[in-house]
């Protein structure tokens, strides 16, 4: 008797369930994690719900929960990924060199992580990741030479530059064309001369447009490393 090529629906059944079962297990809470951060860098951090993510890692919404147990969870662990990716210096410099090395490491890493600042400053409930780092920087700042109390004062001064980004006062917009931004220094200088003075001096190959972040950033941080070593000082 000629036996059919085709498999039995049974044996069908038992290789998709083995398929589900693998997808299953090998699914930890770092992959699905690292998967999030993935899909946020792409799209987005509107982007990332556990619909998505699961479509992203080809299972079931509910295998998810396994390893995160909410958004929240997921989001906690997005953050305490992106800190975990910051070197720590240590190799033997002084304090400001490490920190201000450190700082802008950090900075490198949220750049690449475009999303992270505003979901940071979503987060009540840091992993390790958040602890450890601060407790590198603090040590920076003992070794260095600081006492306690201003090595906290130093923390509360940096604020969320110490993790690589800064909120600015200015609402960046897109470049403006030569015409368009004389017009606009025009308007401004009738009644705001002190803003269009500025405007003009700073403007970028003759345009009005976006201030360069990554000079202000370390500009910004040189102050008030400056600061604090005179305060150290005394």
């Amino acid at each position: 008797m000629r036996r059919s090529g085709k498999p039995k629906s049974g044996m069908k059944i038992a290789a998709l369930s083995e398929t589900s079962t693998e997808r299953r297990t090998q699914l930890t809470r770092e992959r699905v994690v690292a998967a999030a951060i993935e899909l946020a860098d792409r799209d987005g951090i509107e982007a990332v719900s556990m619909r998505r993510l699961a479509q992203e890692l080809g299972v079931e919404a509910m295998s998810l929960y396994t390893h995160v147990r909410n958004k929240d969870d997921l989001l906690d662990g997005m953050v305490d990924a992106v800190i975990d990716e910051i070197p720590i210096t240590a190799d033997g410099a002084d304090w400001k060199t490490s920190l201000r090395t450190t700082v802008l490491a950090a900075r490198g890493i949220i750049l690449r992580h475009t999303w992270a600042p505003r979901t940071v400053e979503t987060r009540t409930a840091p992993g390790p990741a958040v602890p450890r780092y601060a407790n590198a920087v603090i040590g920076i700042l003992r070794e260095g030479g600081f006492s306690v109390a201003l090595a906290h004062h130093a923390l509360h001064i940096l604020g969320s530059r110490v993790l690589g980004f800064s909120q600015d006062l200015f609402d960046e917009s897109p470049d403006l064309d030569p015409e368009a931004a004389a017009q606009l220094v025009a308007q401004l200088g009738a009644t705001l001369p002190y803003a269009a003075e500025m405007a003009v001096a700073v403007t970028h190959d003759g345009v009005l447009g976006a201030c360069d972040d990554d000079v202000e950033f370390e500009f910004a941080l040189d102050f008030i490393l400056d600061g604090l070593d005179r305060l150290r000082n005394r």
